[in-house]
């Protein structure tokens, strides 16, 4: 059950009437029993490891704001760890490590018969591991008391609108908004509308409009030109934005019609000058995570540069690898490792300037390595990779066979283009709701309009999904 289907429409529908026609402690009921079947559509299998994780680190919760004992407080945060980490090592990783060895083996002449398994990959079973893993280690640091109601507590890590692709709520962000009464007003609910519907423009008339143009040129078996794999990995940079960015517009715009508020995980992330300022534009959540709960703890930038340079490719490393089980994964988070690195080298020797148009040279320079990053993300190989590398090194023709999107998703991108520059002018994303109503109402119904005309698209899988 998607959010771009009929099925999440009524399911919401009903849920919502459910909602709003009880009090606060039988609205989290009904949502934890609303997430849990929301959840169960996938796989109901799975539902087990949600259960499993949820009551390990509320007991471990529990455990930690009883015990003073430091060596105590550690075993039980070990404790969540180990659980968390290896359910997702053994559901996301094991096919893959196994693999891996076997074919390393190989390159010796040694032929062994590891078993690999036919493991069906959880969906969200990253997201909801790293929120619930935020948790236990906030309560090891005191930073956070406890969940004293474990239902309470169940909706936190399984909350619906954000549950299978994010954003990764922190405990200090959410269960105050799980605990305490919410208020549902018409404000919310007029913002969280446009959300949904601002949301479903970039995933149905943008990224999916764009996907068979990039599955062309990504999954053609020869033939494919160096402005092939220009245009088609510009066309996955709009694809993947759209598409997570328009996911995480509608997790906000409904949680906003019940009252809840989740952070903001994307702000504009294409105008970005360098790698820092990406990072702190785009998927927020996880960058924000990686920073406070990997980052930081290996020492950050506290112990010289040696050590600063080896922690940001750790940590890059470990976040190509969370977005997926393959070697492309790995090399595009020593990608992100390395141009942060290189970065805080020359840093101290470049100067800040307020000259447009270098900020605009800067911005335009940085999209083409963004979209580098991009092509070793998408790409099906490692193989892959290099041959789609040479083409760009060699570009020697201006042919292409890339199919054009349709009308209404060309209308989509300038639409959006512009909205995001008018959202960077004024420096607020809900710029909007300052305008006059009669230019309000001609954007929602223009947006409406483009998202109808969008609606011939072929649907696609929300890419996060997979991680």
């Amino acid at each position: 059950m998607t959010f771009n289907s009929l099925s999440f429409l009524i399911f919401f529908a009903i849920v919502y009437v459910l909602y709003l026609s009880v009090q606060h402690k039988w609205q989290n009921r009904i949502l934890l029993i609303a997430s849990y079947f929301f959840y169960g559509c996938w796989n109901w299998r799975f539902l087990s490891l949600i259960v499993i994780s949820t009551v390990i680190d509320y007991m471990v919760g529990r455990k930690l704001d009883a015990s003073v004992d430091k060596l105590v407080r550690k075993k039980w945060l070990f404790l969540s760890m180990f659980c968390n980490l290896g359910i997702l090592a053994f559901f996301k990783y094991f096919n893959f490590f196994t693999q891996s060895l076997i074919d390393f083996l190989q390159t010796f002449n040694l032929n062994v018969n590891f078993s690999t398994l036919n493991i069906l990959l959880p969906v969200g079973i990253s997201f909801y591991t790293f929120q619930t893993m935020s948790y236990t280690i906030d309560v090891y640091r005191k930073e956070l008391k406890p969940c004293d109601n474990f239902f309470d507590f169940a909706l936190f890590v399984s909350f619906f609108p954000q549950l299978v692709a994010g954003p990764i709520e922190r405990a200090k962000n959410l269960l105050p908004n799980v605990t305490t009464e919410r208020v549902v007003t018409y404000e919310k609910i007029r913002r969280g509308l446009f959300l949904i519907v601002f949301g479903l423009f970039k995933k149905v008339v943008i990224a999916d409009g764009v996907a068979p143009s990039v599955n062309q040129i990504y999954n053609a078996a020869g033939g494919v030109t160096g402005i092939d794999v220009i245009l088609a990995t510009y066309l996955f940079a709009l694809q993947i934005y759209c598409d997570f960015s328009g996911y995480s517009d509608i997790a906000r715009g409904v949680s906003k019609m019940m009252g809840f508020e989740l952070m903001e995980n994307f702000r504009v992330p294409y105008i970005s000058k360098d790698p820092s300022e990406f990072w702190n534009r785009w998927h927020i959540s996880l960058s924000s995570w990686l920073r406070d709960y990997l980052y930081i703890p290996l020492g950050g930038n506290r112990k010289g540069s040696f050590c600063t340079y080896r922690n940001l490719i750790i940590t890059m490393v470990l976040g190509g690898l969370w977005h997926g089980a393959a070697w492309n994964f790995v090399l595009w988070g020593t990608y992100q490792g390395v141009i942060l690195v290189l970065y805080r080298l020359f840093q101290k020797k470049k100067r800040r300037t307020k000259n447009p148009a270098i900020n605009l040279l800067a911005i335009v320079f940085f999209f083409q390595v963004t979209c580098y990053g991009w092509l070793l993300f998408r790409a099906n190989s490692l193989s892959q990779i290099v041959q789609f590398t040479e083409l760009l090194i060699h570009l020697d023709t201006l042919h292409s066979i890339i199919h054009i999107p349709s009308i209404a998703t060309l209308i989509g991108i300038m639409f959006l283009f512009i909205f995001d520059v008018i959202s960077v002018v004024h420096d607020n994303a809900a710029f909007y709701f300052s305008y006059h109503k009669v230019v309000r109402s001609f954007m929602y119904a223009l947006s409406l309009f483009i998202l109808f005309m969008g609606m011939t698209n072929a649907p696609a899988e929300f890419i996060y999904f997979q991680f």
